[in-house]
């Protein structure tokens, strides 16, 4: 890898940037100052430190988003801002995408990363990974809607995979339910086409978890952190690299 994009990715600027740094004889390669932007480092090999500092080099990166309404899961966006505008100011040296989508009205988990094959393996439907969300419906859910959630639904353009759907709390007062459902694939709109199909419409949704991920309860809506050891562990078998 060379020395300047090693920097750049590190956070340190860009590539015109980091230039400056390394003239400025502030960079140094196993001890030794540096003099070439391009020069070939190992960065899991070689000792880059900055003003007498090591670097540690990260490829792969992992971050878990309490996802906001009001903000879109897209990596750019001209109206809206989105979930990488969220995150900018402290990655804005990752190229990272969302794992996944969540409506711009719904809120919960969501995994930022740069890392394509954990992205495609959570997200495909022969992995049947489960996606479980917390939902309010304006309508009373029945016995029948779980039975037919759980045979899979005709949505038009597909037929959704079967789906565990559960009551928590039922309001008739304000014919409401609250409910937890959990999908095996995600279509677009998926949850909410679903009620649709048995006459009834989500006021609020809300992921709790994806896959072994689940959202920390100590995240506030909008906050993030990346993934702790033991939710890394978890992720090795999607494709997760710990680098």
């Amino acid at each position: 890898m060379r020395l300047d994009k090693f920097l750049a990715d590190s956070g340190f600027g860009s590539r015109k940037e980091v230039k400056k740094l390394i003239n400025q004889g502030s960079v140094t390669i196993n001890e030794t100052t540096a003099k070439k932007p391009n020069a070939q480092i190992d960065p899991y090999q070689d000792t880059i430190a900055y003003l007498g500092d090591p670097i540690h080099y990260q490829a792969c990166y992992y971050v878990l988003l309490n996802k906001p309404d009001g903000i879109i899961s897209a990596t750019e966006d001209r109206e809206h801002e989105t979930v990488i505008d969220w995150v900018a100011l402290d990655y804005h040296h990752v190229d990272l995408f969302p794992v996944g989508r969540l409506d711009i009205d719904t809120t919960g988990l969501l995994l930022l990363t740069n890392n394509g094959q954990l992205s495609h393996q959570l997200l495909s439907p022969k992995k049947k990974v489960p996606k479980t969300y917390h939902a309010l419906i304006d309508g009373i859910v029945t016995q029948d809607d779980i039975e037919a959630f759980d045979k899979g639904l005709n949505l038009g353009d597909f037929t959704t995979q079967p789906a565990l759907l559960k009551i928590d709390e039922v309001d008739e007062e304000m014919n409401q339910t609250a409910i937890q459902v959990t999908i095996y694939e995600g279509k677009f709109h998926q949850v909410k086409r679903m009620f649709e199909a048995v006459g009834k419409t989500v006021l609020q949704l809300h992921r709790h978890s994806m896959g072994p991920l689940e959202l920390d309860s100590e995240l506030a809506i909008g906050e993030y952190r990346e993934l702790t050891d033991r939710e890394k562990q978890l992720l090795i078998p999607y494709g997760l690299i710990d680098k």
